[in-house]
């Protein structure tokens, strides 16, 4: 099958992979899962100098997760010569270490019986890596204008979210800055400093211990914001296998609409997002609890605000664990207000398998809650019950004392795919106050009488529709208390074929006010050969007119064309309970070879209702570039005209350079790759190594194993990468350097060697320089390409055996300008003479 006949020379490869002695720094894996990296000594064994193997020691045999318990006598005493070279079968019999020096990596194969006893995700703390000393920064600015006949506004918005870290410290702070600027009303501008704070975290307990801004656990009291200390449980140190739960955001808008997304009265995100349904599932975390706020402005000005729940799961844990948060400091209203004392502390056990117990203790000027429930795990689901008894002391009046009591589940059902994620019951009686509650009525920012007259003038108040906790500036109300509270989450896939639904929704009321707030999100989906279609249901308050908006939508999504960038066209029909019928029509795509630029174009119509027949047309695109991921949209209607900015990214200074990223995040990895400028790294979108050899690859996971792997397609032919893949296991808000070694050969080409008659070089030939440093080997047809050529002319030796007349020497000569730099490679012909012959002029350069 190779060209050539029988004059082939394969000696080089009779041997196996031969190894060179010495120290390497390489990757572990053990049975096929990757347990750090570290450095590996290879040495000859005595008497042999052709078996190069990778020598063993008590530090990699732990590293490896090898029981030392269950080694021999004898194999303890050869772990103490250090002179001797102790291969891994002579101290683990059926074991095997195969060392691969082009991927720097050590693969050790031991059977289950010599390993010590894990969970599944489990990575050995001594890989934890703490990072280097960096700063960073990320951002995310929104620039929304909109124009009406009756409404103009332009609305800023600034995301920051800063660090920086020493050691295994973290210096954190996020914040925002709005702007607001309306006719009528002038500009009013402000900044929300959300969260600031320094924590680390402690391995030998699991935990985090911070300092300064931070939410308490939200699994059995309300989550609140508090300025203090916290110690508490970090579930990502356990194994991924046994962690927890993390929310989803939907919605639907009706234009090219602004997004916000608030968490007690904290602006965790901001957006904007075109006509249709939406998904919002890349928060970032600020605390376990509190239902979260979705606030959507329509282009045309009106603004309508729809619940997520976000609670904790029930509260079952695994026999034998233990989760504990204590935390300390001044109770933290994001509307200002007063700062009392603040105390929590909760804790949850795993008794079996079964049974959970839990329980806390809340307290603060004024106020005390204690908290005792169980968790039973049963073939139903999981089923909790708590009751708290919670005391308040009210600045006038008798001190207030009542219950809560909370039924929870949580169920997942493999055999019909159904997840319920949260479903719970909440019943408290008249004197029961929440800390929220509490402090709100005990704080007179809240409670003096201009602030009462103005909540109960509000038309949307009076009639029912809002209760004082969707009013975004002042979120409580005095007199207003919870009575029953009922909230559900469910997923539920059906059989093949036949699509998917989803229902997340809520319903309160209260002692001093007749009715209950109801709101929901209902949909199913699904798909047919290449077209899919949903249906979808909401209830959501309008603020505009203080009433509660039913929304009914359908949807069908049919694709124009074939190929990955084919665009599709997603048609759909809204109605709302005000009796508007909404029609519209969206085309979107993707461009790029990694889809890094998307668009999407959309008409529309409305008519019916309260308002006039309007019509509307809009556009949006999104390009992820190197440094930013920047979007842009603008729509038109009757009466009003929208335009919108967004631009989001990062960057990281440390002491090798600055290096910027698209798409930051909290754990990220700074990678290093010299001469590898424009090489694509495969962990994100639009990111490639920059001039100065530098990318930043966000979204790890924290005290888990990820991969970070570089694409070579399209280095320059002189630059090769020793490994093209690394793995880490950051710590918690860690910056990782990831340093990929490159060699820079400097002159590349491919030779075309020749016998004096003609005939090409031995398949298998080994090429060197005058010197006797490998360049390559030959392949098909005499070729070979070569790296690392001292000189733009010179000679090079070839051999294919150990005779003498079994190698030759020819000469080649490049031009002064390297055509790999074009992206071309440059072909020499070169004649061979044998290897004492005289050099001769190089053939002509093609």
């Amino acid at each position: 099958m190779l060209r050539g006949g029988a004059n082939l020379d394969i000696s080089a490869f009779n041997e196996g992979n031969r190894l060179l002695a010495g120290r390497y720094r390489a990757e572990i894996y053990v049975n096929q899962v990757w347990k750090g990296r570290t450095d590996v000594n290879l040495r000859a064994i005595a008497g042999e100098p052709k078996n190069v193997q990778p020598c063993m020691d008590r530090a990699l045999l732990e590293m490896a997760g090898v029981d030392l318990m269950r080694l021999s006598a004898g194999a303890d005493a050869l772990l103490q010569d250090a002179a001797r070279c102790v291969t891994l079968p002579e101290l683990v019999p059926d074991s095997l270490a195969t060392f691969d020096g082009g991927e720097q990596r050590l693969d050790l194969s031991l059977p289950q019986a010599a390993m010590l006893r894990a969970a599944r995700g489990y990575v050995d703390p001594r890989s934890w890596d703490d990072g280097v000393t960096a700063a960073r920064l990320s951002y995310n600015a929104n620039l929304y204008r909109s124009d009406s006949s009756v409404f103009s506004s332009t609305q800023v918005y600034v995301g920051l979210n800063a660090g920086f870290n020493v050691g295994p410290w973290r210096l954190l702070h996020i914040g925002s800055y709005s702007k607001s600027t309306s006719a009528g009303t002038g500009a009013a501008s402000s900044y929300q400093d959300v969260q600031t704070s320094l924590q680390r975290a402690i391995e030998p307990i699991k935990s985090q211990l911070l300092m300064g801004d931070a939410f308490t656990d939200g699994s059995m009291f309300d989550s609140v914001g508090f300025r203090g200390v916290q110690l508490a449980t970090d579930d990502r140190m356990i194994p991924e296998s046994q962690r927890g739960y993390a929310p989803m955001i939907r919605g639907i808008a009706s234009s090219n609409a602004r997004v916000q997304v608030q968490q007690n009265g904290n602006i965790l995100y901001e957006t904007t997002v075109s006509p249709g349904a939406f998904v919002i599932n890349d928060l970032y975390p600020t605390g376990y609890g509190g239902d979260l706020d979705v606030i959507v402005t329509e282009a045309d000005g009106s603004v309508h605000v729809s619940k997520v729940p976000y609670a904790a799961a029930v509260n079952a844990v695994r026999a034998g664990a233990t989760y504990y948060s204590m935390a300390a400091g001044l109770y933290r209203n994001a509307n200002g207000g007063s700062k009392p004392w603040l105390m929590q502390g909760t804790i949850k056990h795993g008794f079996s398998n079964l049974l959970t117990g839990y329980g806390g203790v809340t307290a603060a000027e004024g106020y005390l809650a204690a908290l005792g429930g169980v968790a039973v795990n049963t073939s139903w689901g999981a089923i909790g019950v708590d009751l708290t008894e919670a005391m308040t002391k009210l600045p006038a009046g008798p001190t207030q004392q009542g219950q809560s009591l909370r039924l929870s589940y949580s169920k997942v059902m493999p055999e019909f795919g159904t997840s319920i994620a949260v479903s719970a019951y909440r019943y408290s009686s008249q004197g029961y106050y929440t800390l929220q509650d509490a402090m709100a009525l005990r704080d007179p920012s809240v409670t003096n009488p201009q602030n009462l007259n103005s909540m109960l003038a509000n038309p949307a108040f009076r009639q029912g529709a809002l209760s004082p906790n969707d009013f975004v500036l002042n979120p409580l109300f005095a007199g207003l208390r919870s009575r029953s509270r009922l909230q559900l989450t469910l997923n539920q896939p059906l059989p093949q074929g036949y699509g998917s639904f989803y229902f997340s929704g809520s319903s309160q009321t209260y002692w001093n006010r007749s009715g209950h707030d109801t709101l929901f999100e209902f949909g199913y989906n699904n798909t047919y050969k290449l077209f899919s279609y949903g249906v979808s249901a909401s209830r959501e308050y309008e603020i505009t007119s203080g009433r509660l908006d039913n929304r009914f939508m359908v949807m069908i999504s049919v694709p124009l064309g074939i190929g990955a960038h084919a665009p599709y066209t997603t048609a759909s029909v809204q109605k709302d309970s005000f009796g508007t019928l909404s029609m519209q029509d969206t085309v979107t795509g993707t461009l790029g070879a990694n889809n890094e630029f998307s668009y999407s174009v959309n008409a529309g119509r409305a008519q019916g209702g309260d308002t006039p027949t309007t019509n509307n047309l809009g556009a949006s695109a999104n390009y992820v570039t190197p440094v930013a991921n920047v979007s842009v949209s603008g729509s038109r209607g009757n009466g009003y005209t929208q335009a919108g900015f967004n631009a989001s990214g990062g960057l990281v200074a440390y002491s090798g350079g600055v290096a910027v990223t698209p798409s930051p995040g909290v754990t990220e990895a700074i990678i290093e790759a010299s001469d590898a400028a424009g090489a694509r790294v495969v962990n994100g979108i639009g990111l490639r190594i920059d001039p100065w050899g530098h990318a930043i690859v966000s979204g790890l996971t924290p005290f888990a194993r990820n991969q970070v792997e570089i694409d070579p397609k399209g280095l320059p032919l002189a630059v090769e990468l020793k490994s093209t893949t690394l793995q880490t296991a950051p710590t918690a808000g860690a910056i990782v350097r990831l340093k990929f070694e490159t060699e820079n050969a400097g002159r590349a080409a491919m030779l075309r060697l020749a016998l004096p008659d003609g005939r090409p070089i031995p398949f298998g030939a080994e090429v060197s320089d005058e010197k006797g440093l490998a360049l390559g080997t030959v392949a098909q047809g005499g070729r070979v390409l070569v790296r690392g050529l001292p000189a733009a002319s010179g000679s090079v030796l070839a051999k294919w055996g150990s005779r003498r007349d079994e190698s030759c020497r020819a000469d080649y000569a490049l031009p002064a300008t390297p055509p790999q730099a074009n992206g071309r490679l440059f072909i020499v012909d070169a004649r061979c003479q044998p290897a004492d012959a005289a050099p001769h002029e190089a053939d002509a350069p093609r």
